[in-house]
């Protein structure tokens, strides 16, 4: 029986600067049939508070505890271990650790940069790590579907070229991490094998989500997806709907 549910978002609920068809309508057949919902994203060039602003804005009615980011995972490791960031992010992420003071340790933090992907940069990152600073990848992914429509190259190349350089991995924050299920998991006093993942991206989302535990996990045919998805990974989808309506449908079969 399910009795909670996480979702991603871009690529499932929304994609750019739109809701996508049937999505609003489905989170609130969940709400209605009284499932508990923790949104859970690997976005990483926006603040919590503002991707917040921009959902509800979109018409979801989040409240904080809700929404689940690699940010606010990074904030609590760094206050955990003691650490003070190198920050590889998104301009527009840096005001989300603009208030850590300086401390004993330092982590690289790595996020999608986009444009300051610059060799500088990557080399400041690289200089920090051999030089004894932690490694946080906020997220790991391959690819991300661009306002564009098109395919881009995500934040995993590059996490993968400095631990290459620097012969270290990376603590990954976002998914496929099971503490960053676990913790939303437990925000809602859901038992792994109770739950169930909601993802666009078969490897992160997906086969992430049943490794770190969960019971079920439903692979959506929108984002990210491409033909095939649901064999290239494994462990494969639990089901595979052609949106989150589908899959909605199919959670409440099993809940």
């Amino acid at each position: 029986m399910i009795r909670g549910v996480v979702l991603d978002l871009a690529g499932v609920v929304y994609e750019g600067d739109h809701v996508l068809p049937g999505a609003l309508e489905a989170i609130a057949e969940l709400r209605e049939a009284g499932l508990p919902i923790r949104f859970v994203t690997n976005t990483t060039t926006k603040t919590k508070q503002a991707l917040l602003a921009r959902l509800n804005a979109f018409g979801l009615d989040m409240t904080d505890d809700e929404l689940f980011t690699p940010g606010q995972a990074a904030l609590q490791w760094l206050a955990d271990h003691d650490a003070s960031p190198v920050l590889l992010v998104h301009p527009n992420l840096e005001e989300e650790f603009a208030d850590i003071p300086a401390r004993g340790t330092r982590a690289v933090v790595v996020g999608d940069a986009g444009d300051a992907f610059t060799y500088a940069n990557m080399n400041q990152a690289f200089r920090a790590l051999i030089d004894g600073a932690s490694f946080l990848a906020l997220a790991k992914n391959r690819i991300f579907k661009s306002d564009d429509g098109q395919l881009s190259l995500d934040a995993g190349a590059f996490v993968t070229a400095l631990e290459y350089a620097c012969g270290e991995d990376a603590i990954v924050l976002g998914k496929p991490s099971p503490d960053f299920f676990d913790a939303a998991l437990e925000s809602m006093d859901c038992a792994p094998e109770d739950a169930v993942m909601v993802g666009d991206d078969a490897e992160s989302d997906v086969a992430g989500a049943l490794k770190a535990g969960l019971s079920n996990a439903v692979l959506v045919r929108t984002g990210k997806y491409r033909d095939g998805d649901e064999d290239r990974f494994d462990p494969p989808p639990t089901a595979v709907a052609d949106d989150l309506a589908g899959a909605v449908a199919w959670i409440l079969v099993h809940s």
